[in-house]
């Protein structure tokens, strides 16, 4: 049988969770994912879990934040003035914004903290600094 080898593309179903089981991502109720591998698209431990896999299987693999989205960064909390917020918001904990560089890219940000006069924006990934639990069955090897 042809097993998953690197710059494969493939089509897999996953459902990834935090390690108390809480989904927060799955592809169940639609098309499986398809990627080609090596192209940085995939956080690396997703990608390594389908190295070796064969058509039809199915496998769990957990995988470190390190090889995940990493360790949360201090760096990337910013406190902010709420005037320099859009007008039309008021500003709630968790609540999701988005950001953009001189160069017109976008980035996300998460309200951390809401403070009198100012907001604390975290622009590290929602799952930073967690360990993460997928769920894998390989569909197709292209």
């Amino acid at each position: 049988m042809t097993k998953v080898k690197a710059n494969d593309t493939v089509r897999v179903h996953y459902t990834g969770k935090l390690t108390n089981g809480q989904v927060f991502d799955s592809s169940a109720d639609r098309d499986p994912l398809e990627i080609q591998l090596g192209q940085g698209s995939l956080i690396p431990g997703f990608e390594q879990g389908l190295i070796d896999m064969e058509v039809n299987e199915k496998k769990t693999v957990t995988v470190p934040k390190e090889e995940a989205y990493g360790e949360v960064r201090e760096d990337l909390f910013h406190s902010v003035k709420k005037e320099e917020l859009p007008p039309n918001i008021t500003p709630e904990v968790g609540m999701g914004l988005v950001a953009k560089n001189p160069d017109g890219s976008e980035y996300q940000l998460r309200v951390a903290k809401v403070e009198e006069e100012h907001v604390v924006l975290d622009g590290n990934h929602p799952l930073a600094g967690q360990d993460l639990v997928f769920d894998l069955e390989l569909v197709e090897i292209k």
